[in-house]
């Protein structure tokens, strides 16, 4: 049972989301909430002291906001949520909220280990400002983590959550798959829209586009690296670290594969495979990191800053490699 605030906390967000043009379980005539494009993962900037550093997110935010990009992807893997509290997970939500242009979606990550606790951050996410919730496969207890539990987990979620739910597989992080099985179920769901999968398997999401393809149900590629074969698959999108840094190329790179330049979009991809891979925390490989996304953020004008420990900065070595795999590439 959830606690009387909660419940409060729930009627008050669904009032909310309801009066909302593109919140709630539907958008237009009976349709799920329309996610397709290109995303930048947020990073969380921190003060020298390892504070939040507000000032530098907003500044981020109107650099950032001058891309056609669809929104913002706030409190994923790459906004460090895990070191964050819950009052400064709400608060990055807010104040993106406030410093973005009010045309593009907030995707506010808003997940725990908790089904209770996940449903609850949810809610107060949706309140301050958040369009929709991605929501990441909880996984301390990953050996009892099957299909069956995973679709309970979700179903609750989506259920008693006054904004959509979007999916979030990122096996490098949390040692898991949300398995296709569970997503094609789920899919099923009015209020759930889609699947953010990081994985880097564009075999699993061919599969996955395939068997939803009779759901209103979108998926979103969770890397740059693996984007154009994932617009080549089905997919509709992608939430992509690299666009943090190279956001022009990476809209290019959607509106190449949207308009059929396949061989254009191609030779832009491989530019694109040796910087993602050095950048992104959710990439299969994960060479650098967080660390590493925001030091490149540093070289191109943004604010990156430190992370918080117990993630450390790049050593000397690894910061000439990360430079390395952008010069070559024609980046810097």
């Amino acid at each position: 049972m959830l606690a009387p605030r909660v419940w409060s906390s729930l009627r008050r967000g669904l009032s909310r989301a309801l009066s909302k043009n593109i919140g709630g379980w539907a958008s237009g005539e009976g349709r799920k909430v329309d996610i397709a494009g290109i995303y930048p993962p947020v990073t969380t900037p921190f003060t020298a002291t390892k504070e939040v550093d507000y000032r530098k997110l907003e500044e981020n935010l109107h650099k950032l906001g001058t891309f056609p990009f669809r929104g913002f992807v706030v409190q994923g893997s790459n906004g460090e949520f895990p070191f964050l509290t819950s009052s400064e997970r709400l608060e990055v939500v807010s104040r993106v909220r406030q410093a973005m242009p009010k045309d593009k979606l907030l995707l506010a990550g808003s997940g725990c280990e908790s089904t209770q606790a996940t449903v609850e951050m949810t809610v107060s996410m949706a309140q301050v400002g958040a369009d929709a919730a991605m929501v990441v496969t909880p996984c301390y207890y990953r050996g009892r983590m099957g299909s069956a539990a995973l679709i309970h987990h979700y179903t609750k979620v989506a259920d008693l959550s006054p904004i959509p739910v979007v999916l979030y597989s990122v096996p490098a992080n949390t040692g898991l798959d949300l398995p296709v099985e569970a997503v094609v179920t789920l899919s099923q769901h009015p209020n759930i829209v889609g699947i953010k999968d990081s994985g880097g398997d564009v075999t699993r999401i061919g599969l996955i586009v395939h068997k939803i393809r009779r759901q209103d149900f979108q998926v979103l590629a969770g890397s740059a690296g693996f984007l154009l074969a994932s617009y080549a698959l089905g997919a509709v999108g992608g939430v992509c670290a690299l666009a943090n840094v190279l956001g022009a190329q990476v809209c290019q790179l959607e509106r190449l594969c949207l308009t059929g330049q396949w061989e254009d979009a191609q030779k832009l991809q491989h530019r694109l495979i040796e910087p993602n891979t050095a950048a992104p925390a959710s990439q299969v490989t994960r060479r650098f990191g967080v660390p590493g996304l925001k030091k490149t953020m540093d070289w191109f004008g943004y604010y990156g800053g430190p992370c918080r420990a117990p993630l450390q900065e790049l050593s000397p070595a690894e910061e000439e490699a990360l430079r390395m795999d952008f010069t070559s590439n024609g980046w810097l």
